[in-house]
């Protein structure tokens, strides 16, 4: 059980590393954020996924609780900046 844990941890970097490439090379900036927010989930999935196979298991989870929150955080500051006038939904009406 726990090498195919390893094995699929393993095959998410593939999409961190696809992530990386979009958050360094993306045309606008909402690319570079979408690439960002691939990293931050595809973090969460690989410490979730690696917490059976350690002794330290709990402690990956509340990292991965940690990182997820981050995530959600950065997504609400993103279109916050990217708003017009700062205040938040830049698709509501004025």
């Amino acid at each position: 059980m726990t090498d195919w844990l390893l094995i699929i941890a393993a095959l998410t970097l593939v999409s961190v590393a696809a992530a990386l490439w979009r958050v360094a090379s993306g045309p606008t900036t909402v690319d570079r954020m979408m690439g960002a927010q691939l990293v931050g989930t595809s973090g969460v999935a690989i410490l979730i996924l690696l917490a059976p196979t350690s002794r330290s298991g709990w402690a990956a989870l509340d990292v991965a609780v940690v990182l997820a929150l981050l995530a959600a955080f950065a997504s609400i500051a993103f279109v916050k900046a990217v708003s017009r006038d700062g205040r938040g939904d830049p698709e509501e009406d004025a």
